[in-house]
């Protein structure tokens, strides 16, 4: 039975870690503007403006780069290694 526990518990914390990660995309704008404004970034300049759009470019440059990862790792080359046991007389 405890196997059966360790396997639910594997497939559910995933689902339960990306469900507490998930915001709107309105959520995600009120933060990086939050963000910008705590580094001195006055609403409707330039400079927030460019802020913004620095903050956008990060995340989708670290999204870009997570997903070449997990492309290289789950679909590289696989290696099969079979051992030949040779028994001594």
């Amino acid at each position: 039975m405890r196997p059966a526990i360790i396997v639910f518990s594997a497939a559910i914390l995933p689902l339960a870690l990306a469900g507490c990660q998930t915001m709107t995309p309105e959520e995600r704008r009120a933060a990086d503007q939050r963000s910008c404004a705590g580094y001195g970034f006055k609403p409707g300049t330039d400079a927030m403006a460019r802020c913004l759009l620095d903050l956008d470019l990060d995340r989708r440059a670290d999204m870009r780069s997570w997903r070449d990862q997990q492309a290289r790792t789950m679909w590289g080359p696989m290696y099969v290694e079979r051992r030949i046991i040779i028994k001594e007389d």
